[in-house]
């Protein structure tokens, strides 16, 4: 499973979920099987998000759309995104 993490602190999580639920990239369609929305305990407006795919070419095609959409609400919704793509190579469930 491959994983695109996005992390960035926001504004105001509530305008910034109405902004994410809109999904202007069509998450599903751009191969997104799940994803996940963390925040920090100490910081409710910063925001991890996990994206899951099958295949590492579309978290790479989607995390390059999400790139164009940053450049234009950068300081507006979302601030310094940093993103890495990894490979879960192990899941243990007790």
């Amino acid at each position: 499973m491959i994983i695109l993490q996005i992390e960035h602190p926001v504004p105001d999580y509530s305008s910034w979920k109405k902004a994410f639920d809109i999904d202007p990239v069509n998450r599903k369609q751009s191969g997104v099987k799940r994803y996940r929305i963390f925040r920090q305990t100490d910081n409710p407006n910063y925001v991890i998000i996990e994206l899951e795919f099958d295949k590492l070419n579309e978290a790479k095609e989607l995390l390059a759309a999400l790139q164009g959409i940053w450049k234009q609400i950068e300081g507006k919704i979302i601030t310094g995104p940093k993103t890495r793509i990894i490979e879960m190579v192990e899941q243990v469930q007790y």
